[in-house]
């Protein structure tokens, strides 16, 4: 364990965007924003959850135990970050599967009143060295290893506390655990997540106490009642996935399950012998459950309602969906604005299935000339880590420029039409071409490299290459883009995965390409 002293780093502050008195006027008086922290809300859930059962379902690290085992651990590492100097606005960043150490971390976390930073445990040292660097942690925890993922000791250099699971990370928890959470103001930031965009590093999404707890509001009035135990295979290193695994289930008295690599067979399993189910998220989750042999009539009772988000949902895929009998409702948001529209699994099936739903409660939206979705709500950040950023995306008057496209119906219900913002959502993933062109024009044969999103079956989409070699150079194989990519650090979600050659681009008269045709031409040569 790396322990330096605390002034080896400059606390990093976020500067939250102006909110109108206006707004946070009515936020209040409709009891949306409240004086509630993550801290007192999980301090007064896991006094009543303590019994209830905490499953980690992993091939290398598996663990059955109670909340309130989880929570002890939680309130040692609590005090033990305390100990050492942590406190109400500190920085704790952790990139970890979906183990028990995530949920101590993000617990612990939220009751010192520090501010957490999940990473997904997938981003190589490229994506996790710019979020050390930006946010300036007090204290980073992680794995030693897990899967593609290693522990790199020369990124933490700087950071104060460093705990590490399955070496060090026990030596952070204290003997006695902290007994009561920080108290401090709910309006302050509880979150930065990083989303990739169409920036080449990942954008830092801030958000406080409020929108958080405002969220988790919205993400329970979505459940149906009576469902059975929720497994959570989505990253916990993505905000919604540690809200779904480690805050929902507190507040509403329901077990936890983990599982930490996604695989069909196994969660068809884990329905049989622990009755868990799947309640949603980007398609290809629901979809490979569905094309496995193993899977039965029986199991349909473990997805009798489904949310789709997080990627492009194929209306193929609803319609077969329904046809087994299962109810489907589609959402749209963003790290931004995590809950925009959706739908009730009550709604005409019209709506359900074949748009993206009309505004969650307190949200409003509209569009601009350009037909581009413009919102706003409780739920809505306090703004980037970045302030250019945030200064290009919100308005005076608090709304938030989604950079997507748009229509509304004469009911309110939204459908996307197209998005602004030239990014690729590979399973709920965001890709930025702009980051995969660059990593390819470092290669040498490529004179220009232009990346669109291409179908793909399971995760929606994926990022196709259209290369222009250099005279006398020889077209790159996937393998040599696929080593090239890995030398970079790049996370492999972001690696083309089918390439074109083209001597050149369409172009406006300007030079620019056009994009829009170079995704047509992609298309158009697919099988």
């Amino acid at each position: 364990m790396s322990v330096i002293g605390m002034d080896a780093t400059a606390a990093f502050t976020p500067r939250p965007r102006r909110i109108p008195d206006e707004l946070r006027r009515r936020y209040e008086q409709e009891g949306w924003w409240t004086d509630e922290t993550l801290g007192t809300a999980l301090a007064e859930g896991l006094e009543k959850a303590r019994e209830l059962e905490f499953c980690v379902h992993s091939q290398i690290r598996p663990y059955r135990a109670t909340v309130g085992e989880v929570e002890t651990t939680a309130r040692r590492l609590a005090a033990g970050l305390r100990e050492r100097g942590v406190g109400p606005g500190d920085i704790v960043v952790f990139q970890l599967p979906n183990w028990q150490e995530a949920a101590a971390t993000f617990w612990a976390s939220a009751l010192l009143g520090a501010i957490v930073v999940p990473v997904v445990h997938f981003y190589g040292p490229s994506e996790l060295g710019y979020i050390l660097s930006v946010t300036r942690p007090r204290v980073f925890i992680t794995a030693a290893e897990f899967g593609r993922m290693k522990y790199h000791p020369e990124l933490t250099t700087e950071v104060p506390v460093v705990g590490v699971v399955g070496l060090d990370f026990d030596e952070l928890l204290a003997t006695e655990p902290l007994t009561e959470p920080a108290r401090h103001d709910p309006a302050e930031p509880a979150l930065i997540a990083f989303t990739s965009g169409t920036t080449r590093s990942p954008k830092g999404v801030v958000h406080s106490h409020r929108t958080l707890a405002f969220e988790t509001r919205q993400l329970m009035a979505n459940y149906p009642a009576d469902q059975p135990a929720q497994l959570t295979a989505l990253p916990v290193g993505h905000f919604i996935g540690m809200l779904g695994a480690f805050l929902l289930p507190v507040l509403q008295g329901t077990p936890i399950h983990l599982l930490d690599a996604w695989d069909p067979g196994r969660v068809i399993g884990l329905m049989d012998s622990d009755g868990v189910a799947i309640g949603g998220g980007p398609p290809y989750f629901v979809t490979s459950l569905l094309d496995h042999p193993d899977f039965h009539p029986r199991h349909l009772r473990y997805i009798s309602h489904i949310g789709l988000g997080g990627s492009t949902v194929p209306t193929a895929v609803a319609q077969r969906l329904t046809d087994l009998g299962i109810i489907v409702t589609r959402s749209y948001g963003s790290t931004e604005h995590p809950s925009i529209t959706g739908s009730h699994h009550t709604a005409d099936a019209a709506k359900r299935l074949f748009t993206d739903g009309a505004a969650r409660p307190g949200v409003e939206i509209k569009l601009n000339e350009d037909g581009e979705i413009y919102s706003r709500g409780p739920d809505l950040c306090l703004g980037y880590t970045d302030d250019s950023l945030t200064a290009a995306a919100f308005d005076e008057d608090g709304w938030y420029r989604t950079g997507d496209i748009g229509e509304i119906d004469a009911d309110g219900y939204l459908s996307i039409t197209d998005r602004k913002s030239d990014i690729i959502i590979r399973g709920g993933e965001n890709i930025s071409a702009l980051e995969v062109e660059e990593t390819l024009l470092s290669m040498p044969a490529v004179a220009e490299a232009v990346v669109v999103a291409a179908p793909h079956e399971r995760f929606g989409e994926q990022p196709a290459a259209v290369l222009r070699i250099r005279e006398g150079s020889a077209m790159p194989t996937l393998a040599d883009v696929r080593e090239h990519f890995a030398a970079a650090g790049l996370a492999r979600q972001k690696w083309p995965e089918e390439l074109h050659c083209v001597d050149d681009f369409p172009r406006t008269a300007s030079g620019k390409v056009q994009k829009f045709r170079v995704r047509q031409q992609v298309a158009d040569s697919r099988p």
